[in-house]
């Protein structure tokens, strides 16, 4: 994707397509990435690049081991 507000599109086309499929694994899963990706936006206004998923990992535990940035 090229600007988050795409991936959220994106998202939102492909969990109604999952529930007209009745696959509730894939809207589960599509649910709780699209509700990570509006959150980023929401703390992130100016920023409208696509956020990978270690990116959304560490919006929501920055205290997490693989997102603590080290001062040498």
């Amino acid at each position: 994707m090229k600007s988050i507000d795409e991936h959220i599109q994106k998202d939102q086309s492909e969990i109604e397509a999952a529930k007209a499929a009745g696959d509730e694994a894939k809207v589960r899963h599509l649910t709780d990435e699209l509700k990570s990706l509006e959150e980023y936006k929401e703390h992130h206004p100016d920023d409208s690049h696509d956020p990978t998923s270690l990116e959304l990992h560490c919006e929501a535990n920055p205290d997490a081991d693989e997102c603590r940035v080290y001062d040498d």
